[in-house]
């Protein structure tokens, strides 16, 4: 289990991280989200003892990462898929980060065949792909078999079928019982892997749920109405929220199932043309409760 507390890490005037606190459990895969310049980066390097938090702490099974006396053993990690010497083997490499921790080079070659390196072994790391480089980060995190894996961006420059087998892979690691934690900006890939989202903005916490909890609170209700503002009238006194359908002659109500506004309405004899409700991906729920955390806004 990762737990952090109160986390916080100042860089002169800048707040990176502020004050998070959240706890990502084993067993499933977390998403790590949020806009650029979120802080979800620095978070990482908090954890794996890589910055020095300003205050509060990130612990892995209650010990800071400085305090485990076999690290690679507990926590595997890919931050960034360039950190090799460029002139080291793919094989040498891995070799060099074994040698650390007492591995047997047969766990060299188990990783290899794992992330399908085997044939470019020995090659040089620096002619490598960014694809090519993304599967010996992973490579070099599995090397310890550890409990808890931490992956930052780990499909970028990955084909299609790389990205399918980072998946899988992904959720056969949580479903070993492992702590899977991932950072990406591919909405689309963290809603088919996800378990759990942890959301940022500008260093803050905005979520800690499940993606289907996350993606519920920008559900909707479309309904269409000849007594639109009666109906209006009616749910807001029922303490329910109600905005207008921009594609629609209608409301779009939120935070109320579709049966209760339907009950709502016959209540109060309001003759209803439509009464849907609108599902929303990962994407739009992401982008509505973020929107006010983005930093870097491109003009439209």
């Amino acid at each position: 289990m990762i737990e952090l507390v109160g986390l916080t890490k100042v860089f002169g005037r800048t707040r990176a991280v502020d004050d998070l606190t959240c706890t990502i459990e084993p067993g499933v895969v977390t998403g790590f989200l949020g806009p650029n310049g979120a802080g979800k980066t620095t978070t990482m390097r908090m954890i794996l003892g890589l910055d020095r938090p300003t205050a509060g702490t990130a612990t892995i099974d209650g010990k800071a990462y400085r305090e485990l006396s076999e690290p690679l053993r507990h926590v595997g990690a890919l931050l960034d898929a360039r950190q090799t010497h460029p002139n080291r083997s793919v094989r040498a490499h891995l070799r060099w980060i074994a040698a650390t921790h007492r591995l047997p080079t047969s766990r060299v070659d188990e990783v290899l065949d794992m992330v399908g390196l085997t044939e470019v072994a020995a090659k040089k790391a620096g002619t490598l792909s960014l694809g090519m480089s993304q599967r010996l980060g992973i490579a070099a995190a599995l090397l310890g078999d550890p409990p808890v894996l931490l992956f930052d961006e780990p499909v970028n420059g990955l084909d299609p079928e790389g990205i399918r087998w980072v998946r899988t892979l992904m959720r056969t690691l949580a479903g070993e019982g492992r702590t899977v934690f991932v950072s990406s900006h591919l909405l689309a890939e963290m809603a088919n892997t996800g378990d759990r989202l942890v959301v940022i903005g500008r260093g803050k916490l905005i979520a800690s749920t499940t993606v289907s909890e996350f993606v519920g609170r920008a559900d909707s209700v479309r309904v269409r109405s000849p007594q639109l503002e009666l109906l209006r009238q009616v749910l807001t006194e029922a303490g329910i929220t109600v905005d207008d359908d921009a594609n629609a002659a209608g409301l779009l109500v939120r935070g109320a199932a579709s049966d209760v506004v339907g009950e709502l309405a016959a209540k109060n004899g309001i003759t209803l043309h439509e009464l849907s409700s609108q599902q929303t991906s990962l994407e739009d729920a992401y982008l509505k409760l973020t929107d006010d955390a983005v930093q870097y806004r491109a003009a439209t």
